[in-house]
This record gives structure tokens, sequence and C-alpha cells, in this order.
């Protein structure tokens, strides 16, 4: 018998705040961080920051190459900045700065990037960026970060501090379920195995980490046994996690708020080919933009919700 699966919620909060509390918390504890953000200080949430450390805050306003460079040089000076502005600003319009600035001199910038993804909603396809995470973890030297609630983006923003080295740490708009504890350990580069399962091992990151927890009640409803991993950290990625589980499960789902090629689902894709090729069915954007409207009808519309993680498997498990 399949035991009942339950995780207490404790509210919904939007991932953005919890960059700014821990952004606001880190800078009590070390004096070299600094924060720029490019006229978006509201919409990140980095005001608490701004009005307690006035001296370290940075606004540089619509010019995100400059603050690319900026922060690339304050850290020859032993700063450690960190960047805010939406998910499509870090990276799309700066892509050469972060590039030959940054990654490519292993600068000590932190590219906090919000709004990511489809849950964006109404604000549309020019916004709603889906590449990002492939895009970062393709640059040596980069670090990149997708945390499933506000107690994790709060901890991770906190843990990038001690990091050496550049990180993409993605988070976004919409309130969703806050259920990590909030003194649970972060651990870069290391998978929190939510959910223990035997039948079938779901992979997810950011946003559909809950919905994969919905999947795997749903499936546990049924008679199937769903391992939920919350790979929060794409790179590093936690290699030695995914094939402990799938050596039990037999087939994998991995599941993003991102487009199939390019992120989670390739990345995970890559170690099962190199040490044991295994069924796996994705759950992500299919090569397609973004379009505006509301955020669950977009990611429903577009296969990136709780039926479709159950779907895909069911099927993964047929093809075992």
């Amino acid at each position: 018998m399949i035991k009942t699966i339950e995780f207490e919620v404790l509210g919904n909060k939007d991932t953005r705040s919890g960059f700014g509390e821990g952004l606001l918390e880190i800078a009590k504890q070390n004096e070299n961080v600094v924060g720029l953000c490019a006229d978006l200080t509201g919409s990140l949430k980095m005001n608490a920051f701004e009005d307690e450390f006035p001296e370290r805050f940075f606004q540089v306003g619509i010019a995100e190459a400059n603050m690319m460079g900026m922060a690339a040089g304050m850290t020859i000076g032993g700063k450690i900045p960190f960047t805010g502005t939406f998910a499509n600003f870090s990276t799309g319009r700066v892509y050469d700065q972060i590039r030959q600035s940054i990654a490519y001199s292993n600068k000590n910038v932190k590219i906090c990037a919000s709004h990511a993804g489809l849950t964006l909603g109404e604000d549309g396809a020019t916004h709603q960026i889906l590449e990002d995470i492939g895009m970062m973890k393709m640059l040596p030297n980069m670090t990149v970060i997708v945390p499933c609630d506000f107690n994790q983006t709060k901890q991770a923003t906190m843990a990038i501090a001690s990091h050496d080295g550049p990180v993409y740490l993605r988070f976004g708009r919409p309130k969703v379920p806050n259920f990590i504890k909030p003194d649970a350990d972060f651990q870069i580069g290391k998978a929190d195995v939510l959910i223990e399962g035997t039948d079938v091992t779901i992979i997810a990151c950011g946003y559909l980490v809950w919905r994969a927890i919905e999947a795997a009640k749903e499936l546990a409803d049924k008679g199937i046994s769903a391992e939920v991993i919350n790979m929060h950290t794409i790179k590093p990625l936690d290699t030695r996690a995914i094939l402990e589980s799938v050596q039990k499960t037999k087939c994998v789902v991995t599941a993003e708020e991102h487009m199939i090629n390019g992120g989670l689902g390739d990345s995970v894709s890559q170690v099962l080919s190199q040490n044991t090729p295994t069924p796996q069915e994705y759950v992500g954007m299919d090569d397609s933009f973004g379009e505006s409207g509301k955020a669950e009808e977009l990611m429903a519309k577009h296969g990136m919700d709780t039926p479709h993680i159950m779907a895909a498997a069911e099927k993964v498990i047929k093809r075992k």
C-alpha cells in the first residue's frame, strides 16, 4: 500500500519576495554584498535592501548591459554584487556582457532574475523567456539555480553569497505554495528528494515542483508510487541523486517551466545516456514562444501542469 503524501503548506508566497528577504538578510551579515537594479526595484522586491543600505544600492536605470559591466568591475574590489531585473533582460538582452565580462573571467557576480517563464502571464511572449536556463548553463564557470518556493528562494539567495563565482538565480512573479521548511539546509548542487517512490522518478525545478508533488499524490491514488526530486540546482547537476533514483524506478519524467530543448530535461538526459539509458518523458515548452494570458491557463495549454505530469508518468511507465 502506498502511504499518504502530506506537506505542510505555509501559505502562498511569490518567490521574488523570498529573494528580497534573502538579499536583505545576507547583506546584514556581509558588508561586501551590494545590489544593482535596472529600474525594477519594486518588482524585484529590492526595496528593503535599498532602504537599509542606500550606500550599497545602485539604481542603473534601463541599462542592463551597463549593470553587468558595473557588477563585474565591483568584484575586483572584493564586492559581491547582486543584479536584479526580469529574467528576459537578465540573460537575452545582456548575454554578450555576461559571457565576456562575467563568465569568461569568472567574476563573482550573482545574476538574480525574476518574472521567468510562462507564468509571467499577460506580459506575453516578449517577456516570457523560456530559453534562459539553457543559455546560462552552457556558460563555463556559471552556476544555475531554480528554487521552488519562497523559503527556498530566500535560502538560495543567502547561500550564493558564499559561493565563489558567477551564479544565475531564476525565480518568478506568481504566488506559489510555500512548503520548504524555513530552516532547511540549502546546498548548491544537492537535490532534495521530497517523496520516495518505486515506480517512476519525477524530477522538477521551480514552479513545477509543487505540481510534481500534486501529481505524485494523484498517482498514489491510482496505485503508482512516484519519487519526486526537487532539482533546484541545474548546474552543477546532482548526478548521484538521479542515478540512485532511476536504479529503483527504471523510468523518469522531467518537468520544467522552460523549453524542452536545453533545459533540465536535456541535462538529465545526458546523465542517463552516459550512465544508464532509461525511458524519459519531458514536460516543458515544446519549441514554441509564449503568449499573453492568465498564468494557469497558459501552463495548462502548453502542457506544464499537474495532469500533464501525471500523463507523462503513466506513459513512461509503459515504456519500461
